[in-house]
């Protein structure tokens, strides 16, 4: 069985632009995931798909395997389930897939490592395994609550266990993200990590917060 990681990084970035490339913590996004990804010892190699030169260009010199993205499957307009099919279509001698975006730059290794030791040893129950976080939050929806009653009002780590999958890692076969068209299987195992290392930048909030909190637990200034 051999897994790969795979990276997803396109340009046009609007929110925040050229996330990906842009200075982050004396690296890059993209830089500090595949050296990341070059640590987790039970991965067989990783891929970096794009239709940016530049981005497949650092991805070379970070020593990554790429992939050039079709136009196509790089613009605003395409579903992402096809962008999914192309990319794993494209993973041609993989036959697991470990979906990892680089805008989740605050997992730990030991996490990437244990979830996909998880997929291995439970491959025969679930079809992906996907990274999730719990949303202790008061819900609503259509002006009324969805996790909880207004007459029986809890406490808030007392919610259900309601989570959010948070694509950090997503594990699965590539004829399963060829088939499903996504990165999430008909049977999936949400493997529950904390806040933190659930972060995806987003936003320029994001970006600040995560920035910060790397730079702590890398003890730079």
């Amino acid at each position: 069985m051999k897994i790969k990681a795979l990276i997803a990084a396109r340009s046009g970035s609007t929110r925040v632009i050229n996330k990906n490339i842009r200075p982050f913590a004396g690296s890059t996004l993209l830089e500090v995931k595949i050296k990341q990804l070059k640590r987790i010892s039970n991965l067989d190699g990783i891929v970096v798909n794009s239709n940016d030169d530049e981005i497949l260009e650092i991805a070379n010199r970070c020593g990554a395997e790429t992939v050039r993205r079709d136009p196509y499957f790089a613009s605003n307009s395409v579903l992402m389930n096809e962008v999914y099919c192309n990319m794993a279509e494209n993973m041609k001698d993989s036959d697991v897939i470990v979906y990892a975006n680089c805008t989740n730059p605050l997992i730990n290794d030991k996490t990437i490592f244990d979830i996909i030791e998880f997929y291995k040893s439970h491959s025969n129950e679930y079809d992906s395994v996907n990274s999730a976080h719990l949303i202790k939050e008061f819900l609503f929806y259509h002006n009324k609550p969805v996790n909880y009653e207004l007459k029986n009002m809890p406490r808030s780590q007392d919610l259900p266990d309601y989570c959010a999958l948070n694509f950090a890692v997503n594990v699965l076969s590539r004829e399963t993200m060829i088939s499903l068209k996504n990165v999430v299987g008909m049977n999936p195992y949400t493997y529950i990590i904390d806040e933190v290392e659930a972060t995806d930048i987003d936003n320029q909030i994001d970006f600040d917060f995560s920035e910060f909190v790397y730079k702590k637990n890398n003890n730079q200034k």
